[in-house]
Formats: C-alpha cells, structure tokens, sequence
C-alpha cells in the first residue's frame, strides 16, 4: 500500500537566513521545529495562522545559547517574529511580520562563555606528521640500500669492499623507520587523551 505523497512548503529565505544566524552565532542551532503541516500544527496546538504552515519559522533551543544574544543575532539576520518559552526552554523565529510575545528568559547564574574555535595544529609542525615522516623516509633509505646492495653485488670489483657496511645501514634506516612510526602512534594516542582530534 503506497503512502500519501505530502508536499512540503518552505520558504526560500528561511533556510538561508537560518545558516546565516548559525554563522553568527558560529554555534550549531537545534532545531525543535520548522514546517508543519496543517494537520501537525492542530496536533500540536499551534496558532491557527501559525508561521510553521508557511516554513517561514523556527522553534530554535536554547540550551546552547544566551537568549539575549541570540535574540539581537535573529534580528541582525532578518528574523522578524520572536516568541520566547522559557520553561520549554526555546525561541521561536520566523520571518514576520514584526511582533513579540511569551515570558522573558531568567537570567542564568553563571553567563555563557563565548567558545573559542578549537585550536587545530599545523600540519607542518604536527607531531604525527613528523613521525609519520620519518617512518616514511626512513622505509625509503631502507628499499634504496637494498636496491644499492643489489647493484654492488652485481657489480663486484672494486666496490665489493662496501656490502658488509651496507647491510647494518639497512639495519639503521629499519630502527629509523620503527622509531618513527612509534613516534606517530605515541602523537596520536596523545592527542587522543587531550581531546585534540
């Protein structure tokens, strides 16, 4: 049995201010609602000529938010509409007409703090780059010794003198190579514990 085929009305603006708000306030939204159809809106007790109906709003949660704050960044991007639930803890935005309603947000005992980006390491000074370097180039050294030792010993002659020597650098590129990829998983592991990535 085939399903209903539902249209969904959206408003082309509303996305895009909504990603702009998101910019911003450079902090995800939570969207607790946005379109309803007619008969969700009824079901959920929403204003007969609710905004939801056009796609023109958005119930936003507040849990990572200050609403002061998020309320003048909704203005600054176009949001014209503003309905505050404290005890349900979101904000309603849409695109307008302009008007207000709903009980005013307690002020929170301790303020939110402004999040700093996360601090991303540098890839040319990164301690898994370094040892995954080192292992790499270390793995090289090791193949071009072979691949040396396989020539002079073809070669034989005058330069037979140098493939016992050749074969502890092969030795030393290998604790090369072993080092640095230790260095690499100890640099992740690391970070791992310190939450950088």
């Amino acid at each position: 049995m085939a399903g209903k085929l539902r249209l969904v009305r959206i408003s082309l603006p509303a996305p895009d201010r909504l990603q702009a708000l998101r910019d911003r306030l450079k902090k995800p939204l939570i969207v607790r609602s946005a379109y309803r159809s007619p008969e969700h809106n009824r079901a959920v007790g929403g204003a007969p000529a609710s905004k939801h109906m056009d796609g023109t709003a958005f119930d936003i949660a507040m849990a990572n938010h200050d609403p002061g704050a998020f309320e003048a960044a909704a203005r600054a991007v176009g949001f014209q509409g503003f309905g505050t639930y404290p005890r349900s803890g979101f904000m309603h935005i849409d695109l307008g007409p302009v008007r207000r309603w709903g009980e005013p947000f307690p002020a929170r005992p301790t303020p939110f703090a402004t999040e700093p980006p996360p601090a991303r390491e540098r890839l040319a000074t990164s301690r898994t780059m370094k040892g995954g370097g080192t292992a790499g180039v270390a793995t090289i050294g090791a193949a071009g010794v072979e691949v040396a030792e396989e020539i002079l010993a073809e070669t034989q002659g005058a330069l037979e003198q140098l493939v016992p020597y050749l074969d502890g650098l092969r030795w030393a590129f290998i604790a090369l190579a072993i080092a640095g990829i230790g260095l690499a998983i100890y640099a992740r592991l690391d970070d791992w514990k310190k939450a950088r990535r």
